[in-house]
Parts: structure tokens; sequence; C-alpha cells
């Protein structure tokens, strides 16, 4: 094929390079420069190269017209995370004046072909900021959250729009959907506290509430981290945090029916290593063997992280015998430290690297809630 033309890969059209089209002629492109001695090339395509050589040339020359419009939208195609294409597009947009509702239709076609792309929803962001209009935000991340529910970008976006626009009115609902479908969807339980510390935030009533909703959605799967990091966070608005007697006289009972959820196992652990820190070390023998329990049996994958907490315990409850010793000082089983919010109370970050869902073989989780 010659290199006037070739096929477009989307739409079998052909395709007209900009250096042989006679309304680009007045304008010399510009290539890439790599210097003189580049280590390692890029092999664009000669239409990549084509495209961008007259978009350094457009930008060089300060030209905001319909056609350098039209070649930021070839170059978007050709690489939609180039930062410096879709800053440039704006500048057209407000230096032609253009119809913002039809750049918003452009950008919401962008997205839906690539949802994972920050700048993509950045652009969003900033047109509907020009609009102040958030009216389809909302449903736009619902449509890519129902194809892929733990879209980074999507999820940013959306607690964006309602924090900035006061969206909140629903978002509960929307949530309690996401989680009943799908009572592993970390994300949708991260969302829930971001609305939660937006609106009502944690008051007496509100902890009482979620405290019970995590019992209900434990209950469906023990085994799934999700509702035991977010009881975490619940719990640090509670008057004595992970020592409420609401949950640790549940969490015994359901322990004391054969539950051996890891994360069950892990809340125990650090109930007592808490009380430890407060002299009294009662529960430590229990908890020594629930380590044991953990890293032999029920948490295997982390077996070395098991025996290295039950080591600092003992050591720690060593030196609390010891009355020459200096106070001993107590881990926390918490493999996810960063369950807290920032300064503004706007993030919780909830699991990281474990995977939901299973036990270590993968198995079914074994109903012991049945008499919960």
């Amino acid at each position: 094929m010659s290199d006037s033309s070739t096929s477009d890969e989307d739409n079998n059209e052909i395709w007209v390079y900009y250096k042989n089209r006679k309304e680009w002629q007045d304008l010399r492109p510009i290539p890439q420069n790599d210097g003189p001695t580049p280590v390692v090339s890029i092999a664009y395509s000669q239409k990549f190269t084509d495209i961008y050589d007259f978009f350094r040339a457009v930008v060089n020359a300060s030209e905001k017209s319909e056609r350098a419009l039209s070649l930021t939208a070839d170059a978007i195609t050709m690489n939609p995370a180039n930062y410096t294409v879709w800053q440039y597009r704006r500048e057209i947009l407000k230096a032609l004046n253009k119809d913002l509702h039809e750049e918003l239709k452009y950008i919401g076609d962008k997205i839906k072909e690539y949802s994972k792309n920050y700048q993509v929803w950045r652009h969003r962001q900033i047109i509907v900021e020009w609009l102040g209009e958030p009216d389809e935000e909302l449903e736009l991340t619902a449509l890519i959250l129902n194809q892929d529910a733990k879209n980074y970008h999507a999820w940013q976006h959306r607690q964006w729009v309602i924090s900035t626009y006061n969206l909140f009115s629903n978002e509960l609902d929307y949530i309690e959907g996401l989680i009943s479908h799908d009572v592993r969807n970390n994300s949708a339980w991260t969302q829930r506290y971001f609305v939660i510390n937006h609106t009502t935030q944690f008051t007496p009533e509100v902890v009482t509430r979620e405290i019970e909703y995590c019992r209900e959605k434990i209950l469906i799967a023990p085994k799934n981290e999700s509702p035991w990091n977010y009881l975490r966070g619940v719990l640090l608005h509670a008057d004595r945090g992970l020592q409420d007697p609401r949950v640790v006289s549940w969490c015994e009972q359901l322990h004391s029916l054969g539950c051996t959820s890891p994360h069950l196992l892990a809340y125990l652990i650090d109930v007592a290593v808490e009380a430890g820190q407060s002299g009294d070390q009662s529960g430590l023998e229990r908890v020594l063997q629930m380590c044991k329990d953990l890293a032999t049996t029920y948490d295997r994958i982390r077996r070395t992280y098991w025996e290295y907490i039950a080591r600092t315990i003992a050591q720690s409850k060593n030196q609390d015998n010891n009355p020459s010793g200096e106070s001993g000082s107590y881990p926390s089983t918490n493999r996810n430290e960063d369950v807290s919010t920032n300064e503004q109370g706007d993030v919780v970050t909830f699991p990281k690297d474990q995977v939901l869902n299973h036990n270590e073989e993968g198995k079914p989780e074994t109903n012991c809630t049945e008499n919960v």
C-alpha cells in the first residue's frame, strides 16, 4: 500500500495522510525530536507519525481552527492518553466557542471506548464544570460500573460529581443495590463509607445501623473480607472502638458456632491484644492458639505472617510479666492499615492485595452462621 493512504482499522475507510491533503499544504509538519542518539526509538506507524507531526505543527503555530479541532480527534484516536492533545483541544473549544453539549457527547463515547484512561475522565470533568450541568454523570458512571464494578476512574468521577454538586440523595440506594448484587464488591463498600461520611456522618445511631448492616452481610459470606474491613472502619467512630460489646459478643458467638473465617479470628485477636495493652492478658493464650490455627489451617498462605504475630504477642506478654522489663508493644493484625480517613474524611481504603471470596483452597464457604 502506498504512503498516500491506508485502511482505517476501525471502519475500513480509506485514510488519506495529512501530508497529502490539499487543505493542509500550508503547514509544514514537525517531526518528533528524539535527539541525535535515541536509545530506544518507538516504532510508530506511518499514520501515527503523520498525525502527530501535524499536531506539533498546529501547536507551534498556535492555530485554533475547525481543522485543528478535527486533528485533535485523530490524535486522540491514536493515543487517548496524550494529555497535551486533550489540553490543546480544550483551548480550541474555548477559542471557537464550540457547543459543549456536543463535546460532552463526544467524550461520553470516548469514555465508553477507553473507560480506564485517566485523560478521558479528566476531560469529561472539565467540560461538566464549564457547563455546570452534572445531570448525565451518575447514569454514565453507573453504565461503566455495570461493565466493571471496580473501575477506579469511574468511582473517582462519581465521587467528584456527587460531592461537587451535592447529589448524595439516592446514592445509598444505589450502593445497596450493588452490594446486594455482589456482597464482595469492595469498591461499593468504600463508596458507602464515603457517602455516610459526607452526609449523616457516623453518629451513634448510624454506627448502630451500620454494625447491623455489616452483620447481615457477613452472615452471607463470612470469609468475604469487604464487610469485615468496613466494620473496622465503622468502629473507628464507636465509643469503644474494636471493643464495642455488641460486636465482640456477636463475633464470639459466631466463633463458638465453628466459624473459622480468618477475618473473624483476626478481629478477635485484635480485641484481645487491645485488652492486653490495657493490662488484661487473660485472653492472650487463646490468641496464640488462634494465630497457630491461622498459620497451619485457616490462612496458610500467610503462615509466616501469623507466626510473626504470635511471636510478637508472646514476647510482649513475657515482657509485661517481667517486673523489671519495659511494657511490650502488641501488634495489630489488621493487614489493611489504610482503614482510615484522610484529614477531610474523604477516603477509606479497603482491601489492598488480598483475594476476596474464597478460603485458601477456593472451596465454597461452609455455613457456620445458620444459628447466629
